[in-house]
């Protein structure tokens, strides 16, 4: 098991993408949360199988239907995450 935290950057809030990554996330079998930052990002940490992590992080780069990301900054985190995957 592995954890990453991400930050997502371009127009992520008020289009879903919270819910959608958790959608995403529980399909892929992570555990972890996502959120949205004061600044207009979205923030998110999810633990699970190197595949799932990757896979996530490639849907995150696109997000849903109505989010334009610029990009995504992952890196590796000792931070351990809940099991399931919360909105915040």
């Amino acid at each position: 098991m592995k954890t990453r935290h991400y930050v997502i950057h371009g127009r992520v809030q008020g289009v879903f993408y919270r819910q959608s990554a958790r959608a995403e996330a529980t399909r892929l079998g992570l555990s972890g949360w996502v959120r949205n930052l004061p600044d207009g990002r979205v923030e998110a940490g999810a633990s699970g199988t190197a595949d799932a992590l990757a896979a996530f992080e490639r849907w995150l780069a696109t997000g849903p239907p109505r989010a334009e990301v610029a990009g995504v900054d992952a890196r590796d985190s000792d931070t351990a995450v809940d099991a399931g995957f919360v909105v915040r």
